[in-house]
């Protein structure tokens, strides 16, 4: 008999592409989308659907048990800079939420958990230039903290109860299926939009701001190999370094010049600057390379040339 596979947060920005994916590898009758609103159509229609909060422990337990769960997805979080308007909100979601979830595996006979980290999780002492996977973690942001948290409490229930659950370190993820989300990196996203209605963007970080960045069809393909890797390869246990290209807003800016005539960008950092200060510019993910092989497809002109080709057919 296949798995069945719940998705949590399937109306989010990894959520909603993650699922489409999985539903096509494995079948959409077996894998559930679940989300506290009410997801875009192709979601919604694709397969079977609950509408489920998180923080609803009876609930959750609810849905594991009408569709006999062997694997969850938990994508449900508050990101970056949503989360420091709300940290209590943003913890009891990107804490008690994942909590939920690990209480209920053993009991509901839950096999495989997915979690995704961030690289929020570094901090001001932590390496910028290739971060390690095992370094300082000194975050002093709330969505840092919150993941960093969350890392320890995956690796304390792999370790002490035995449930295989596995994580990625995303970086700043990039897609053109989804609108931004409220994460600090999500001027990568909207700058496309801009780019193509105004031929002009004002970005709130500065030019020279590096960061490590990720397109989602390298996102979703990491997640599902990782989860299809077997157990005895995966060594680590909190979560995986991963990383698929690094730039600032100037690079990204001159790489969408080749492709949009006459545009500008301008520069006014605001709060989400700050958020930064603490984050790597490039990251070291040789673990991930070395226990399940993976490898990025999409490097910065390659990723701006397809953003565009698929905006300009689709959404824009």
């Amino acid at each position: 008999m296949k798995e069945k596979i719940l998705v949590i947060g399937a109306s989010g920005q990894i959520g909603s592409e993650l699922i489409l994916k999985l539903r096509a590898n494995y079948g959409s009758e077996y894998v559930i989308a679940s989300d506290i609103k009410v997801p875009d159509y192709e979601v919604m229609e694709g397969g079977p659907f609950e509408l489920l909060d998180i923080l609803n422990k009876t609930q959750l337990e609810s849905v594991l048990s009408k569709y006999e769960i062997n694997q969850i997805y938990l994508l449900a979080a508050l990101l970056s800079a949503t989360a420091e308007k709300y940290p209590e909100a943003a913890w009891k979601l990107n804490v008690e939420g994942l909590l939920n979830v690990l209480s209920l595996c053993k009991p509901n006979g839950i096999e495989k958990v997915f979690w995704p980290s961030s690289i929020a999780i570094f901090g001001p002492g932590t390496p910028k230039e290739n971060t390690p996977q095992n370094t300082i973690m000194d975050p002093d942001t709330v969505y840092g903290i919150s993941k960093l948290a969350g890392e320890r409490w995956c690796e304390y229930y792999s370790r002490k109860e035995g449930i295989d659950i596995r994580s990625l370190r995303y970086p700043g993820l990039i897609s053109y299926k989804s609108s931004p989300g409220g994460g600090t990196t999500d001027y990568a996203v909207h700058i496309f939009y801009e780019a193509l209605k105004h031929r002009a963007y004002e970005c709130f970080l500065r030019e020279d701001t590096v960061l490590p960045m990720m397109y989602m069809p390298d996102a979703v393909t990491a997640t599902i190999l990782l989860m299809e890797a077997e157990s005895k390869n995966i060594s680590i246990r909190s979560s995986y370094n991963i990383s698929g290209m690094s730039f600032a807003p100037k690079d990204l800016a001159h790489e969408i010049k080749k492709h949009v005539t006459g545009f500008t960008c301008t520069y006014k950092p605001d709060i989400r600057q700050e958020l930064t200060t603490g984050w790597p510019k490039s990251i070291d993910d040789s673990i991930a390379k070395q226990d399940w092989g993976w490898k990025p497809a999409y490097d910065l002109p390659l990723m701006t040339k397809d953003m565009f080709e698929n905006l300009r057919f689709g959404k824009i």
